[in-house]
C-alpha cells in the first residue's frame, strides 16, 4: 500500500528537479510512497533523460505545456497514494519532511491540507502562511495596529512575514510549494479535482479556499522544514499575478467587496506615500 504519492511538475528545470528526487530518495523512510514526474513538454532537454536515471519514477510526459494545476492534477490521475504531496521542482528536503507532515495530517482529521516551513537556503523563512483577502485585514493595516499591539499577536492576525513560523497554527491558506492532503477530499470537490483556472499563481489560493468551503482548516506544521530556492520576480511573473489575483477576487468576492477592496487600496497606497515622506 502506498501512503503518499509525491507529484513533481517539471518545466526546463532538469538539474533542479533531479537534486529534488535524490533529496526524496535520500530523506524519506519510515513511509510507503512513490514519485510521480510530470514534465509539461520541457524544450531544453529531452524528458527521456529523467527515466534513464530515475527508472522508479513514474513519469508522464505532457504534450503541452499545461500550467501546474493542469500538471498536478495530471499526476493525480495516475497516483496509487491515499494522501498526495505536491512538490515544486525547486526544493530540496534536508530530513523526513514527508514522514512528518503525514503524521501530522493522519492525526488531524480535521485539517485538509498540511504545509510545512519553508526556507531559504540561508536559513531564513519564506512568508508561506497567508489570509485571504479581507476587509478587516485591510483596516489593520490601513490603521497600522501592528505597531501598538504585540508581535505575537500581530504575527498571527496578520500571518505572512508578521508570523515568526515557531508553532503549527491554522491558516487561511499556505503556498502549493509542499502541499498535502487527502486524494479522498477531491471527490467533495465541484470539479472532482483540483482548480485548473489559474496557470500559476493563486492556484493554492484558490484550492485551500476550496477545501476550507468544505468544512476542513488548513494548517502550517513547524515539525519540519524544506529548503525552496525560489526564483527572481519578473515582468511576465508580475503581470500573471495580478491577472490572476484580480481573477480570484471575481470568482469569490461580490461586487461590493471588490469596490470596498479597491478603495482601502487606494488609501493604502497614499498613507504609505505620507509614511515614507515624514520618515
Amino acid at each position: 500500500m502506498i501512503n503518499v504519492s509525491v507529484i513533481i511538475v517539471n518545466y526546463n528545470t532538469f538539474k533542479l528537479t533531479c537534486d529534488c528526487i535524490d533529496s526524496i530518495q535520500k530523506n524519506t523512510e519510515g513511509i510507503n510512497y512513490e514519485i510521480i514526474l510530470v514534465d509539461n513538454n520541457s524544450s531544453s532537454f529531452n524528458s527521456d533523460e529523467f527515466q534513464k536515471a530515475y527508472p522508479d519514477v513514474l513519469l508522464i510526459m505532457n504534450k503541452t505545456n499545461t500550467g501546474f494545476a493542469k500538471g498536478n492534477n495530471l499526476g493525480i490521475l495516475r497516483a496509487k497514494g491515499k494522501y498526495i504531496l505536491l512538490l515544486n521542482s525547486d526544493t530540496l528536503l534536508k530530513e523526513n519532511s514527508v514522514k512528518i507532515i503525514f503524521d501530522y495530517l493522519v492525526s488531524h482529521s480535521k485539517v485538509a491540507v498540511v504545509s510545512p516551513r519553508l526556507i531559504y537556503p540561508n536559513g531564513n523563512h519564506q512568508p508561506c502562511c497567508q489570509k485571504f483577502p479581507s476587509i478587516r485585514y485591510k483596516l489593520f493595516e490601513l490603521f497600522r495596529l501592528n505597531k501598538i499591539l504585540s508581535k505575537k499577536t500581530v504575527g498571527k492576525v496578520l500571518l505572512a512575514s508578521f508570523f515568526d513560523y515557531s508553532e503549527s497554527i491554522d491558516v487561511d491558506w499556505v503556498w502549493g510549494t509542499c502541499f498535502m492532503f487527502n486524494k479522498e477530499l477531491l471527490k467533495s470537490l465541484p470539479q472532482k479535482k483540483l482548480n485548473e483556472d489559474y496557470f500559476m499563481y493563486y492556484e493554492d489560493m484558490q484550492w485551500c479556499l476550496d477545501f476550507r468551503k468544505l468544512g476542513y482548516q488548513i494548517h502550517y506544521c513547524a515539525d519540519t522544514e524544506v529548503i525552496h530556492l525560489m526564483g527572481g520576480s519578473s515582468a511576465n511573473k508580475n503581470e500573471m499575478m495580478n491577472k490572476n489575483s484580480k481573477l480570484f477576487l471575481q470568482r469569490n468576492y461580490n461586487y461590493i467587496h471588490r469596490k470596498i477592496f479597491q478603495f482601502l487600496d487606494f488609501l493604502l497606497i497614499d498613507c504609505r506615500v505620507v509614511y515614507t515622506i515624514r520618515t
